[in-house]
């Protein structure tokens, strides 16, 4: 019975905070034309405004971020042509990750070299996990699942790790830098203020989820691991 009270308690840990940014981010969707522009172009307006010119706003598939390296807000479809609340906020929070760039924050430095080094123990970890079935078959190792558990770590604690040092980089755009930019130009309606600040913590706590999700994957190769 203690076992699960504890599943259900760590499968809430993992779960609810994920489920409670979509329910946020779904929420303030709706109605669809609250604003007159679209996410695409408050980002452009903000960018302008606060001296960024040489940033590009750009349509992705891939997942609302800002792109340091290529100086790019980028923004899903939804957010990108969205006049929604919801549309408004994160393309706000984005260029407060553009604006952490252009003032030489320097978390958000550390975020990007914290990146480029954990992709390749990434690279190392998927070409251990690809390699060790072969070697496994050839040369029936008996210490073969410690080599696949290190690829496992490898590839997934990895991103966990990037996930939560990001945490604190994600606050900071949220309230630091995209509310005072909302405030100051008077884009939001009086009676939006409140809602903004739930999905601005809500664009922060992504990451959480992620995070989560993460240290679920490394779970699940505990398990496959110990059959």
């Amino acid at each position: 019975m203690a076992y699960i009270v504890i599943g259900l308690i760590v499968t809430g840990i993992i779960f609810l905070p994920g489920i409670w940014v979509q329910r946020v981010l779904s929420r303030y969707s709706e109605p669809a034309d609250r604003y007159s522009g679209t996410g695409a172009e408050l980002a452009r307006h903000l960018l302008d405004r606060y001296g960024m010119n040489t940033v590009s706003v750009e349509e992705t598939k891939d997942g609302d971020h800002y792109d340091p390296a290529a100086k790019a807000v980028r923004l899903t479809p939804d957010k990108f042509n969205g006049r929604s609340l919801t549309a408004i906020t994160v393309a706000a929070h984005e260029v407060g990750h553009a604006l952490q760039d252009h003032k030489g924050y320097k978390p958000l430095r550390y975020r990007s070299h914290l990146v480029k080094v954990t992709q390749k123990f990434e690279k190392l970890g998927a070409g251990i996990l690809m390699v060790s079935p072969f070697i496994g078959a050839i040369t029936r190792v008996p210490g073969l699942g410690i080599l696949m558990f290190l690829g496992g770590i490898m590839t997934l604690g990895t991103s966990t790790l990037v996930h939560f040092v990001t945490l604190p980089t994600e606050f900071d755009a949220s309230f630091n830098r995209a509310l005072p930019m909302l405030d100051e130009n008077k884009i939001l309606m009086k009676s939006d203020k409140r809602h903004a600040r739930k999905l601005l913590r809500a664009a922060a706590f992504t990451y959480v989820s992620a995070s989560l999700m993460s240290l679920l994957n490394i779970a699940r190769w505990f398990a496959i691991l110990r059959r």
